[in-house]
């Protein structure tokens, strides 16, 4: 690979369709489009400005490095990314991407992020201000997510997450399987109109969680004093290890819990109007 280091770059396509490019202590100032078309490069301790630097490039790593919040909407249209033990500070990062492997990335303004993207892995990442992360995907594994941000993971399929806490209301709408394992899922409107999510050993805080969702299975879960209205209109095989402040009719399945606060089914229940709803005996019983 070719050694560019401690050099600054800026204007349009400073460096357009360069290959096995090495770039060290670089800079890349204001302007478009900085790697764009580019092929096999190692960028490490680089500081991107301009927007647009790694569009449309092709096999590349990011290691210690700070895109500012000028370099906006920074990687799009590329392949085989990995990025580690970076700052992101931009906005709009990650569209239409495929092969994404972040580990050990901050991302303090992370609102609108990995859109339309697939094959994602993510180990370590602290996303806030994230509104709309990661949504239209196919193919997350997570492992150790700190999310802050509404409307995480919306219409996304093939979803794995361990370990994670997720601060974010309207979170997994529309998902198609999706498996959340040992995890705080924190936020209203729980994944709503859901197909074949799994919930293992994860805590659910936040009002009217898992409602209109087919497929829904929670495994040795708890619930929040606040997550109420829970399972209206779902297809739901549910063991909960704790109270649960209120259900509202679910459609169909069965539900098992440690106590409920209140169970409401009238009129408006819909087909075929079967939940069982039973008490799950404490671990000393």
């Amino acid at each position: 690979m070719k050694l560019i280091e401690n050099k600054e770059f800026g204007g349009e396509r400073p460096l357009y369709c360069e290959q096995d490019l090495h770039l060290k202590g670089v800079t890349i100032h204001i302007g478009e489009s900085g790697l764009k078309e580019c092929k096999n490069i190692l960028c490490e301790d680089c500081t991107f400005e301009g927007k647009y630097p790694l569009w449309n490039s092709e096999p590349f790593t990011v290691r210690n490095c700070t895109f500012e919040e000028t370099a906006r909407a920074a990687l799009w249209y590329s392949r085989n990314l990995r990025m580690e033990d970076t700052l992101v500070k931009a906005p709009k990062m990650f569209r239409d991407c495929s092969g994404v492997s972040l580990e050990r990335v901050q991302l303090p303004l992370a609102q609108e992020t990995l859109w339309h993207c697939n094959n994602i892995k993510i180990k370590d990442v602290i996303a806030e201000n994230a509104d709309y992360i990661m949504m239209f995907c196919d193919g997350i594994e997570v492992d150790n997510l700190r999310l802050k941000g509404n409307y995480g993971f919306q219409y996304s399929k093939n979803i794995t997450i361990r370990n994670s806490v997720l601060h974010t209301k309207d979170a997994f709408w529309e998902t198609d399987n999706c498996t959340v394992y040992d995890s705080l899922i924190d936020g209203e409107f729980l994944a709503w109109n859901s197909r074949n999510l799994r919930l293992v050993r994860c805590h659910i805080r936040g009002s009217q969680p898992l409602c209109y969702c087919d497929g829904l299975v929670l495994e040795d879960c708890t619930f929040d004093p606040e997550a109420d209205l829970a399972f209206e209109y779902s297809d739901v095989q549910a063991t909960i290890r704790s109270h649960v402040h209120s259900v509202k009719n679910p459609r169909h399945g069965a539900i098992r819990a440690f106590s409920y606060g209140e169970i409401i089914l009238d009129n408006n229940i819909k087909a075929p109007a079967d939940c069982a709803i039973e008490r799950l005996p404490y671990d000393n019983e």
